[in-house]
This record gives structure tokens, sequence and C-alpha cells, in this order.
């Protein structure tokens, strides 16, 4: 059961396992990228929640929820990028 939950994992640190360092660093650093990350881990708490659930939601909601969950991660990643030490 571990594997699929590993397997549906969209935590940060699972999506960006190279910046982990980095990912905790920011969290603590930067108030917009801290603000970004718990918003992005709430959203993927609400889109697993739903995937493990037999709560009915319309394609729409769900759709949504996954879309605003792939922008904030594009955009903690360019946060990451764009902050890389040397």
């Amino acid at each position: 059961m571990s594997e699929m939950k590993d397997a549906l994992s969209h935590s940060l640190y699972h999506e960006f396992p190279e910046h982990h360092e980095q990912i905790n660093r920011l969290k603590q650093t930067d108030s917009a990228f801290a603000e970004k990350a718990n918003e992005y881990h709430k959203l993927d708490h609400q889109v697993r929640g739903l995937e493990d659930s037999d709560v009915p939601v319309t394609d729409d909601v769900y759709d949504d929820l996954k879309q605003r969950r792939a922008r904030l991660k594009d955009e903690l990643y360019q946060m990451l990028t764009a902050n890389q030490s040397p």
C-alpha cells in the first residue's frame, strides 16, 4: 500500500528531490515561496483525498484542483531554479 501512496504523491519533495534542501531553506527565508508551498500542499492533499475516497465530485472541480496544483508546481519550480546557489 505504501508503494501505491508513493506513486500518487505529488509532494514538493517527491516532485523535486534534487531541491530538498533548497525547499526547506526557502520555506524558512522566502515568505512568498512558503505561502505558495503551503497552498500547493493543501491542493495536493485535496486532490489525493478525492482520489482515495468515494466522495462524488464533478470532473470540472477535480480538473480545476489538478490544474491549480500544476500551475503552483510550475511557479514553485521557477522560484527554486531562480534561487539556485552556484
